[in-house]
């Protein structure tokens, strides 16, 4: 069953008298379960695919419908309503902030929820518990190692238990060893039913995908699939 589905999605830039198109009439339909990777050169089209996925970028034209949910056509503030409770985002950044610690960074999700506070302090534990980081809830990020900021930055995306995790070079800024720990983190979450989209230039990464695009000027050039520990052409 797909749990996303773009049509015809085009996406221009205009500076002045420039345009860019960054996307060109991307047709995708990614199901419910799949752990996709996304790659391609520089400029390719990787970013503003999660954006437009993401619910951050509107498309210049085409739909994107996640869960039968047409995203572009809600007004913004639902908008907003449905990027919390359908997407996850984890960042090559990791985006946390200094002067909170690891428990509290988890728990920023969850300001707007109805959970009592010791309910939100129970689930962000549980999550950083799940990510291998039990010991370090009470952690500032620059007491923290970059792979264990990544694990996070991941308990922080899960921490709604969004159907949907979007993720942009999560590993572009670690070292080989840390690299294959958060992917292997991302591995158990995907064979435990989570849907994942991963932008990488990493062709290392391309193990723990069960499917990857490749982008080329906008457009899906390859479309593979994972056949016995290679890659066949899908499309």
């Amino acid at each position: 069953m797909s749990l996303i589905h773009l049509n015809q999605v085009t996406k221009h830039y205009v500076n002045g008298a420039d345009c860019v198109i960054a996307l060109k009439d991307v047709a995708l339909a990614v199901d419910e379960g799949t752990f996709l990777g996304v790659m391609g050169a520089s400029g390719s089209g990787k970013s503003t695919l999660l954006s437009v996925l993401g619910c951050l970028t509107g498309p210049t034209s085409g739909t994107v419908n996640i869960d039968d949910i047409d995203v572009y056509g809600l007004p913004q503030e639902k908008q907003a309503d449905f990027r919390r409770e359908y997407l996850g985002f984890i960042f090559q950044s990791h985006n946390l902030i200094p002067y909170l610690n690891a428990l509290e960074s988890v728990m920023l999700p969850l300001a707007v929820s109805n959970l009592s506070t010791a309910e939100k302090r129970q689930r962000a534990g549980d999550m950083l518990e799940r990510v291998g980081l039990p010991d370090r809830m009470l952690h500032l990020p620059q007491q923290l190692s970059g792979g264990e900021q990544e694990r996070v930055a991941i308990a922080r995306s899960l921490v709604n238990n969004p159907p949907l995790l979007l993720a942009d070079e999560p590993t572009g800024s670690l070292d080989s060893t840390t690299s294959r720990q958060v992917m292997t983190l991302l591995s158990e979450l995907h064979q435990g039913g989570q849907t994942i989209i991963m932008v990488t230039h990493n062709r290392d990464n391309l193990e723990w995908f069960d499917r990857t695009i490749y982008l080329r000027d906008g457009l899906i050039e390859k479309d593979s699939a994972a056949v016995n520990g290679s890659f066949s052409q899908a499309v």
